[in-house]
């Protein structure tokens, strides 16, 4: 099964187009088999199967990798730590903020960032629309947030006056596109192909008008 994790993972990395250090995809495995031994204890996720983690967490994390701007990045409702994790893992140049109210998530949040050594990720226990950051961000990113209009609520005071909000979509949330808040505009809805996944993707980019 390890080999076949390890294949899976690699076919995919070379289809997204990241060349990462042997180091980096050693630590993405060792997030799988991490998630999979807490999963057994605190049901992190829904998501069991390994190879179903590699299809449906890492390489759908990863591939908004080449959409994020600026060197600070937010992941709002993080969960199990994803999408943050796995482009912390990919990206030390940016500094990953993963924020999530649950305690059982922050904890293997922390967990996999110490096993790790991740040095460029803060995890934050708190809800969004409660936090007040020192700065800004560049990006702030949701995967499983509910609606635009929600997103915008709960999170777009975290992104800088340049800043963009990146909604992880499946199909093209056409009604959610109508109701984004005043103030706010879409500036791309951009179709993502995950490898692994017949299933539509699309990643709904925001800014403040």
């Amino acid at each position: 099964m390890a080999a076949e994790i390890e294949s899976r993972l690699a076919a995919g990395l070379s289809e997204l187009g990241l060349a990462l250090a042997p180091a980096q995809v050693e630590a993405l495995l060792t997030l799988v088999t991490e998630l999979g031994d807490w999963n057994t204890r605190f049901n992190l996720t829904a998501i069991k199967d390994p190879a179903e983690v590699v299809d449906k967490h890492l390489l759908d994390s990863l591939a908004i990798f080449p959409h994020l701007k600026g060197l600070t990045v937010a992941d709002v409702g993080s969960g199990a730590g994803f999408p943050g994790l796995p482009l912390a893992i990919v990206d030390l140049d940016r500094h990953y903020s993963l924020i999530d109210s649950t305690g059982k998530k922050v904890t293997f949040q922390r967990h996999a960032c110490t096993m790790l050594r991740l040095p460029n990720v803060e995890v934050i226990q708190g809800r969004a629309e409660a936090l007040k950051p020192k700065k800004a961000f560049d990006t702030v990113i949701a995967r499983a947030l509910g609606p635009l209009a929600e997103f915008v609520r709960v999170a777009g005071h975290l992104a800088g006056r340049d800043g963009r909000l990146l909604a992880m979509k499946g199909k093209v949330p056409e009604a959610e596109l109508k109701g984004v808040p005043t103030g706010w505009k879409v500036l791309a809805v951009r179709p993502i192909r995950v490898p692994g996944l017949d299933a539509e993707r699309c990643l709904v980019e925001l800014a403040r008008v």
